[in-house]
């Protein structure tokens, strides 16, 4: 069967659209998670009508087609768990259709990085809000597949708020169209907000429009320090009382702030056992006084400091803090655990109490940080993994870590997605009913279960 597929395979591509060398493709068989798979093949479709086709050869065969853009998820997602298995890599669709400036929307291909989209949209007074921290090379499709926001989302919302309408492929082949172009529409079921998310499960996408936002013409930037994570946390809840929510609210716990003292060069207090980082922008007439009002709001017991950016490099200074804490966490721990939890915003300190808790409980180290607004808290778990032991403690860390998130009516994952990696634990957060919906709703999508199988969703009962 192989070779026949195949043959149809170059007959859709090409021969420089395709790889079957073993080598080559295996550089495509993984992410940023520690799995690794090897796949039959690799295609590179670049237009709509080469991906259909694919998807249907694939459904002739039954052969599984996974969808990937640039490997940066965390979860094992893009990872085929077979050589059954072909990756569809869709770098090459990577063009920007259209950016209507009047009706505030862009269309473009899956395979255009965020930031491409962020620096085209700019252009013209515009951008969109989901940014996540590998904007850089994350693609659009990408942050589709998982919902991937960052730190501007508890202002302007996630890629489901802010994406009009897509085009995809389903599991048989056929192709769809969901939402409109207008900001308002009821016709039908909601199928944008459902694909979005589902991580190639459902369809794989071929085009998305895009809401744009207008950017705003100021920023204003604080840095507030505090003794510990319950201050930070009652200094947040003040915050988001507030009329004006901030377009970034950052924090980190004491073990964060330990990390980058050594990292940048910084005036970080000595008994600083949390901070948050807030930013706030709007027109420059009224930040003076929305600066004024958050940073009101963020002092409270227990606070050590506030400080304002006076100038672009003062502010550039304050962010210098938050990003060097991801590559300091790599060099102490280049395969350390990375979970995405969110519990409600109020419930915060009572989850970094009880993360200490099993810290000290496995001996494994931990180090949070996150969006503080919304309750999304990056857990990362520090350990050897050629250590057998470590390993193993840091498993059963995990578990516990999980357990806990649910019993705080949180969930297991914010913004990274499930994957392979969290996939046995959706059935602890989502009841059966609901699930036996979902691989309903799959079934109609993906008949033949040829869609990323074995990922998002844990095996029917």
């Amino acid at each position: 069967m192989q070779p026949e597929f195949l043959d149809k395979l170059k007959a859709i591509l090409g021969e420089r659209q395709l790889l079957t060398d073993a080598a080559e493709c295996r550089s495509y068989g993984y992410d940023n998670s520690t799995l690794q798979g090897q796949p039959l093949a690799v295609a590179l479709p670049d237009s709509h009508d080469q991906v259909a086709a694919i998807v249907s050869a694939c459904y002739a065969h039954q052969i599984h087609v996974l969808a990937r853009g640039q490997g940066t998820g965390t979860t094992g997602a893009t990872v085929p768990l077979d050589d059954r298995s072909l990756i569809v890599s869709l770098q090459r669709m990577n063009r920007i259709l259209e950016l209507d400036r009047n009706n505030r929307l862009m269309v473009v291909e899956p395979g255009v990085t965020n930031q491409a989209v962020q620096d085209a949209a700019a252009a013209e007074g515009f951008f969109w809000p989901p940014d996540p921290t590998s904007a850089a090379v994350c693609t659009v499709g990408g942050n589709l597949a998982y919902n991937s926001a960052g730190p501007r989302a508890v202002k302007y919302g996630t890629p489901r708020d802010n994406t009009l309408g897509l085009k995809a492929v389903t599991g048989t082949g056929t192709t769809i169209r969901t939402g409109t172009r207008t900001s308002k529409g009821v016709v039908g079921y909601d199928l944008t907000r459902l694909l979005i998310g589902s991580e190639g499960t459902l369809a794989i996408i071929t085009e998305a429009t895009l809401k744009l936002t207008p950017l705003q013409p100021a920023r204003r930037m604080l840095r507030a320090e505090y003794r510990d994570m319950h201050a930070a946390a009652a200094a947040v809840a003040n915050i988001m009382a507030r009329p004006v929510t901030p377009c970034a609210l950052e924090f980190m716990d004491g073990n964060a702030i330990q990390m980058v003292r050594s990292e940048v060069p910084s005036d970080l207090h000595p008994d600083a056992g949390a901070l948050l980082i807030i930013e706030m922008d709007g027109m420059e007439s009224q930040l003076d006084d929305i600066s004024a009002e958050i940073a009101q709001a963020a002092q409270v017991e227990g606070t050590l400091s506030i400080r304002q950016a006076q100038t672009p490099q003062d502010a550039a200074a304050l962010w210098d803090v938050r990003k060097a804490l991801s590559p300091a966490l790599r060099r102490v721990a280049p395969k350390k655990i990375n979970e995405d939890v969110v519990v409600p915003v109020s419930r915060m300190p009572d989850l970094v109490d009880r993360l200490a808790d099993l810290s000290q409980r496995h001996s494994i180290r931990i180090v949070n940080f996150g969006h503080a607004g919304n309750g999304n808290l990056h857990v990362n778990l520090l350990y050897d993994p050629h250590d057998p032991a470590q390993k193993q403690r840091a498993d059963a860390c995990l578990e516990d870590v999980f357990a806990t998130v649910l019993e705080m009516d949180g969930t297991i994952s914010g913004e990274h997605g499930i994957g392979l990696v969290k996939r046995d634990w959706v059935a602890r957060e989502l009841d059966a009913t609901s699930l036996a919906l979902m691989h309903a709703i799959k079934r109609q999508f993906d008949p033949a279960g040829i869609l990323n199988p074995g990922k998002a969703l844990p095996p029917a009962a």
